[in-house]
């Protein structure tokens, strides 16, 4: 489990492609921490350590993982957003964060406002996910508020610190992002649906 409080920008070293899985070589500040078999939420995508190198420590995507986010077009030198599992009794920062990317969206708009940045998001209305206004949305395995919703689109409003510590000091209209949608409310779309 997550929180969506990004921990630490990574560097993307090497991507090598094996079959239909992808492994990506990343470099980080808590390296010298990391164990074999460790969660670690990349851009949101929960990934397990498969390898650690004196420099660096390697994930495998599998297909379905690829599928569902934005790791595929990472390239060596990207910045990830990296936040590794909760630890039982710290506080929980953020919101509920699986680690379970449920889709793709697309960054519509940045517009810079006076000390923040607004984002707006689109994504495939037909996926049945929603959210709400003051609701909590993971965007690039980000934590996040709601600010305007719609069908197939939402808005959240970025402070300096998130600007200045994600890949958000990156984005750019016409980037792929990986969203996670609030569980709560997935659960309460999916008994809702059950009973109509």
């Amino acid at each position: 489990m997550f929180t969506g409080i990004v921990e630490t920008l990574g560097r993307v070293t090497k991507i090598a492609r094996e079959g239909g899985n992808l492994h990506i070589s990343v470099v980080a500040s808590f390296l010298p921490e990391l164990k074999i078999d460790q969660s670690i939420a990349h851009n949101g995508a929960c990934l397990t350590v498969v390898k650690i190198n004196s420099d660096s420590y390697v994930v495998t995507a599998v297909e379905e993982t690829l599928s569902k986010t934005n790791l595929g077009d990472l390239t060596s030198g990207d910045l990830i957003n990296l936040e590794r599992c909760v630890k039982v009794g710290e506080r929980l920062d953020g919101h509920i964060v699986q680690g379970h990317v449920d889709l793709t969206g697309i960054c519509a708009m940045m517009e810079e406002l006076d000390g923040s940045w607004k984002f707006s998001f689109t994504y495939d209305k037909r996926s049945g996910h929603v959210t709400v206004p003051k609701g909590s949305i993971c965007v690039n395995g980000v934590s996040l508020t709601v600010v305007d919703s719609a069908p197939g689109s939402f808005s959240v409003v970025v402070i300096p610190f998130t600007y200045e510590h994600t890949t958000f000091k990156k984005m750019k209209p016409g980037d792929e992002v990986n969203l996670e949608f609030d569980v709560i409310g997935k659960y309460v779309a999916a008994l809702v649906k059950q009973q109509l």
